[in-house]
């Protein structure tokens, strides 16, 4: 099994949009993935409330049966719909994907 975190930062305003509104509109679209793409097992999104310098403002969390279902996620349709939006309203992005046994 295999854990994909993801944190945004975002943008104060993008795609006529503020960084709050995007943030809700992310959410909704990422867990609109949800039993869309085989091997993906948990996914849940969370918008940030702690106002902070260093707070990012949106996670990203995912459980996949395997290192293959975490590539074959990557490159579904679903996914790559909301990496589209991502792109163009995130200021930075961390990652972390690590096994579970």
């Amino acid at each position: 099994m295999v854990k994909h975190i993801v944190c945004f930062k975002l943008k104060d305003h993008a795609e006529g949009a503020t960084r709050a509104e995007n943030a809700r509109l992310l959410k909704t679209r990422i867990e609109a993935m949800r039993g869309a793409i085989p091997g993906l097992l948990e996914l849940e999104a969370g918008v940030n409330f702690e106002p902070s310098e260093a707070a990012y403002d949106l996670v990203l969390y995912a459980v996949l049966e395997s290192r293959a279902a975490l590539a074959a996620y990557q490159a579904h349709p679903a996914h790559l719909a909301v990496v589209d939006v991502l792109r163009r309203v995130r200021d930075a992005r961390i990652v972390v994907d690590y096994d579970v046994e």
